[in-house]
């Protein structure tokens, strides 16, 4: 149950520097890791939040939310390499420098609402989050954070199965685990829903919620793809926010999908128009109002059950992203928040965006126009 009081969050999980890389030339440079997209999408619904990351004395970004700076460690550094074959859809990640790991002394000793294990290079050890889990009442857990090892020689990401890994044990008590489509096979799902709500995204076909005997499926936003880097911290961003919201787990998943969608519509890090935002924080507010007319609603359980008004809100939302008026190559920021956190967005906007090359957005767009005309 959630308590009657302001919700916080607590964020775990580090910075990164995202190299990115196309048949072997360097096309562009970003701040990466899972935090520096969720807490875009957390602090346009001005969601109280606490943010534990480390990076070395090479950071390279200015961002709204300081990290631990450790003096004898670099920050880590993915290279995601992308091919213009064909048969090569995705792309291949590579860690090739780790920061130092995130232990349960770095944590605050404060309660939380929500915990988010958002690790992206193994910084999370299985006693960090035992810890989160004792300190936060509502935890979820980005499976990348806990199946991710890397390839000695060249740091190759390769995911291994759920049960070989010391996260293991403490699955029970976690209350909510994401996992792409890609990475599913890698957990028991069977196993899994019986003790937690396991979301499994899959990309322009939305998601798939499943807990204990029920598996419902939440509809997805179309968007012509151009980046999918960040698309599930942006969705998980987007499930927490509608959460803490009030939104029943259904339509909280509904508003992941399309913060996803915007996330994958562009390149790098998402700038969240500002008439889309209120707009979407309107339709929210709306949907909340009905929830709390539902029994369910009414005493603080989270609800599994898609409420009656779920269509309606999607058909809201899909409506919300029709407003948008960024085009789809500007990478910048605009949320609504304080004056102080609005100046230090526009400050961030500057040195987070991708370096990219001219060529690289005349693939995209090229790209962008013959999915249309298919």
């Amino acid at each position: 149950m959630i308590e009657n009081r302001s919700p916080s969050c607590l964020v775990v999980g580090n910075y990164c520097h995202d190299i990115l890389i196309k048949d072997d030339t360097v096309i562009g440079e970003s701040l990466g890791g899972a935090v520096s997209f969720i807490s875009g999408v957390l602090d346009g619904f001005s969601i109280s939040s606490t943010y534990i990351c480390k990076v070395g004395t090479d950071f390279s970004y200015p961002v709204i939310h300081p990290p631990l700076i450790c003096p004898s460690s670099k920050t880590t550094v993915f290279h995601a390499h992308f091919s213009s074959e064909i048969k090569r859809e995705d792309r291949v990640l590579k860690r090739v420098c780790a920061c130092d790991p995130i232990t349960p002394s770095d944590l605050p000793n404060s309660h939380f609402s929500f915990g988010l294990a958002v690790g992206v290079g193994g910084e999370i050890l299985p006693e960090t989050l035992e810890k989160m889990l004792d300190i936060c009442e509502i935890v979820f857990v980005d499976i990348q954070a806990l199946i991710r090892v890397f390839d000695s020689v060249d740091g190759t990401v390769v995911p291994v199965d759920l049960r070989e890994t010391g996260f293991y044990r403490l699955l029970p008590r976690i209350r909510f685990l994401k996992a792409s489509a890609d990475e599913a096979p890698f957990v028991d799902v069977e196993e899994v829903r019986k003790c937690c709500c396991l979301v499994v995204t899959n990309g322009k076909e939305g998601c798939t919620l499943y807990e204990k005997d029920r598996a419902q499926q939440i509809a997805p936003f179309p968007t012509i793809q151009v980046d999918p880097t960040g698309a599930g911290d942006s969705f998980l961003g987007g499930l927490v926010a509608g959460l803490v919201h009030g939104l029943g787990v259904p339509e909280a998943a509904l508003l992941g999908n399309f913060f996803g969608s915007l996330t994958v519509g562009e390149i790098g890090l998402p700038k969240f128009d500002l008439k889309v935002l209120l707009r979407v924080r309107d339709e929210v507010q709306q949907m909340r109002l009905r929830c709390t007319r539902c029994p369910e609603g009414q005493n603080g359980e989270l609800m599994f059950m898609k409420s009656s008004d779920h269509e309606h809100f999607c058909i809201a939302l899909g409506a919300a992203k029709l407003t948008s008026t960024y085009p789809v190559q500007d990478c910048q920021w605009d949320l609504p928040c304080s004056p102080s956190a609005e100046q230090s967005i526009h400050r961030q906007c500057s040195g987070q965006q991708k370096s990219l090359s001219s060529t690289f957005y005349e693939e995209v767009i090229n790209s962008a126009d013959d999915i249309q005309q298919n």
